[in-house]
C-alpha cells in the first residue's frame, strides 16, 4: 500500500478526460484520508503512541504517561467532533456508533477479544500498521490474518454467528424514547434537558474531567512527546469526520460519515488490493495506506527502519492467534482501540464506552496472561489486585 494507489486514480482521471478540478468526491476523500493516515502514522511512530503499550506500562510498571496520552487524545477527539456537530458542519448522528441498536454483548465480547488479542500480537490494529511501515515482517503476517478474519466476521463464515448474536441480544433504545444510543439522547429522555443542551453539557463535563485527570500529574505535564501525541492523534479524529462529512458531502452520492478505525478497513484493504480494477478506494482503505506510509517515512528519517522476523514457532503462533482475535473481536465490537477507543468515544456513544472498557479489561487480562502463563493465573492476579 503506497502512493501508487492514489497516483493510479489520478492517472485514471486524466485518461478519462478529467482535470484536477473535476476529481470525484470519492477520490478527494481518499487523497485526504491518505494524508491524514500519514500524519497519524508518523506521529504515532515518532512519539511511540501505543494503546497496548499504554496498558502494558500501566500493568507492568504503574506508569500512566502513555495511558494519559490516550485519554488526552480522547478528550481532544470528543471536543473537536462535538464542536463540528454543534456548529452544523457534520451530523454525528449519521455515524455507525449512534444507531438505535445497542450491541452491548458484541461490545463486551468483541472488546475482550480484541484487547486480549492485541497483547498476543504485539500491538493493536494501528500499531500493526505502524510496525509494518517500520519494517516489522511479523506485523505483515498480523496484518493479513487480522484482515482476513475481519472480513470473515463482516461478510464471511463468522458473519452468520455474529448477526445471529446481534439479533438476539441487541437492544433497540427507541423503545425508551431515545433516538439513538448517545449519552445526550439518554439524558434528554428524562425530560430535564433538551438534547442539544444535554450534548453540550456532557461534552464539557467529560472533556474537562479528562483534561484534569491528564494534567494533574506532574510527570505527564513534563512529558512533551506524550502531550504532543495526545494532541495530534486526538485532532485526527475530528479531521476524519470533516473529510468524510464536509469534503465527502454530495447530494447525489454522499460518502459514509466516518473517521479513523483500523479493523474493518484492513480487511477492505486486502480485498481492494486483490480487486483493484473493479474497486473504488474509500476513506478507510486510504487511511490504512497512509498510516503505513507515514510510519515508513518516519522510520527511515530517524534511522529506525529495520526488518524483523519471528523469533520462533511459538512467537509466530502467538501472533497468529492474536491477529485472529483482533480481526474477529474488532468487528464484533464495531472498532478497535482507535475505532472505538477514540472515534467511537468522540460521538459519546454508550456502546463505545462499553467496547472501550472491554478492550482495556481484555488488554489487562492479556498482559497478566503473559506474566502468569495461564488464564487461571491471569484471572487470579487480576482479582487479587482488585
Amino acid at each position: 500500500m503506497s502512493e501508487a494507489i492514489i497516483v493510479a486514480h489520478l492517472i485514471n482521471q486524466r485518461n478519462t478526460g478529467g482535470s484536477m478540478d473535476e476529481i470525484s468526491v470519492t477520490t478527494k476523500v481518499a487523497m485526504l484520508g491518505f494524508a491524514l493516515g500519514g500524519v497519524f502514522g508518523a506521529t504515532a511512530h515518532r512519539t511511540n503512541f501505543c494503546t497496548m503499550g499504554a496498558i502494558s506500562d500501566l500493568v507492568m510498571m504503574e506508569d500512566w504517561n502513555r495511558f494519559r496520552a490516550w485519554l488526552l487524545a480522547i478528550a481532544i477527539g470528543i471536543a473537536g467532533s462535538q464542536a463540528l456537530h454543534i456548529m452544523g458542519m457534520i451530523d454525528i448522528n449519521e455515524s455507525i456508533y449512534l444507531t438505535p441498536n445497542l450491541g452491548w454483548l458484541g461490545a463486551i465480547i468483541g472488546g475482550l477479544m480484541f484487547g486480549f488479542g492485541m497483547t498476543q500480537a504485539g500491538g493493536c490494529g494501528s500499531k500493526t500498521l505502524i510496525r509494518l511501515g517500520a519494517g516489522n515482517l511479523k506485523s505483515l503476517v498480523v496484518f493479513l490474518v487480522l484482515g482476513v478474519f475481519a472480513y470473515m466476521t463482516l461478510r464471511g463464515l463468522i458473519a452468520l454467528a455474529r448477526t445471529e448474536m446481534e439479533g438476539l441480544t441487541n437492544i433497540d433504545v427507541s423503545g425508551i424514547g431515545a433516538a439513538n444510543q448517545g449519552v445526550a439522547d439518554f439524558i434528554a429522555v428524562s425530560g430535564v434537558l433538551d438534547i442539544e443542551t444535554a450534548r453540550l453539557g456532557a461534552t464539557i463535563v467529560v472533556v474537562l474531567f479528562l483534561f484534569w485527570f491528564c494534567f494533574k500529574d506532574s510527570e505527564f505535564r513534563g512529558s512533551k512527546p506524550d502531550i504532543l501525541a495526545g494532541l495530534i492523534i486526538g485532532l485526527c479524529v475530528p479531521a476524519g469526520w470533516a473529510i468524510t462529512g464536509i469534503v465527502g458531502f454530495d447530494d447525489f452520492d454522499p460518502v459514509q460519515l466516518a473517521s479513523l478505525t483500523f479493523v474493518a478497513p484492513v480487511g477492505n484493504s486486502i480485498q481492494y488490493l486483490m480487486t483493484f480494477t473493479g474497486s473504488t478506494i474509500d476513506f478507510g482503505v486510504a487511511t490504512v495506506g497512509g498510516v503505513i506510509f507515514g510510519a515508513f517515512i518516519s522510520a527511515k528519517s530517524t534511522g529506525e527502519f529495520k526488518l524483523e522476523a519471528f523469533a520462533g514457532s511459538d512467537d509466530m503462533l502467538r501472533h497468529l492467534g492474536g491477529a485472529a482475535l483482533m480481526g474477529t473481536g474488532g468487528v464484533m465490537a464495531l472498532g478497535c482501540t482507535i475505532g472505538q477507543g477514540l472515534t467511537g468515544l468522540s460521538t459519546l456513544a454508550i456502546g463505545s464506552v462499553i467496547a472501550f472498557t472491554g478492550i482495556v479489561v481484555g488488554g489487562i487480562l492479556g498482559m497478566k496472561y503473559i506474566e502468569e502463563g495461564s488464564f487461571g493465573g491471569a484471572l487470579q492476579a487480576m482479582l487479587s489486585r482488585g
